[in-house]
């Protein structure tokens, strides 16, 4: 496939994981995928995962510990195999109640039309201090606003 197709891909993998369709996600992946990230401590879904089971696991850790309140892809970049998107993010942690966002990257590599590899970049400290938040702190500094 030439890199107009796999931005194709890669467009339709966001649409899908904006539905909240990550099994179609999950279908434009290789069966020997590797979803990479950070591995940042308190940040359950950081890390690797390999093969369609674990990246299935990493999008429900990441559904389970956080609640989406804005994911903006904006620009997608494709030569060759690669695929690189930008984009923001902001997210409630559902353990402390802490906000955060950030600004990312996320780098796809394609072969066959099918993602086999995953890398994102992101503001981890800020993701850190949102899951190690402890709760009573974030309330208080939520009433504090108000």
């Amino acid at each position: 496939m030439d890199s107009s197709q796999n931005k194709q891909v890669v467009m339709q993998a966001y649409g899908m994981y904006g539905a909240g369709d990550i099994k179609g996600v999950l279908g434009l992946c290789a069966d020997d995928v590797c979803w990479t990230s950070p591995d940042v401590e308190q940040v359950p879904f950081s890390g690797q995962y390999n093969g369609h089971y674990e990246v299935g696991e990493f999008f429900a850790s990441l559904a389970g510990t956080m609640d989406t309140i804005q994911f903006t892809p904006r620009d997608f970049i494709a030569e060759g195999d690669k695929v690189v998107v930008t984009g923001s993010a902001r997210w409630h942690v559902k353990t402390t109640g802490a906000e955060f966002g950030s600004d990312w990257v996320h780098v796809f590599t394609l072969r066959d039309g099918k993602v086999v590899r995953f890398e994102q970049y992101s503001d981890t400290a800020a993701a850190q201090a949102a899951f190690r938040a402890a709760p009573q702190a974030v309330r208080s500094a939520t009433e504090l606003r108000h």
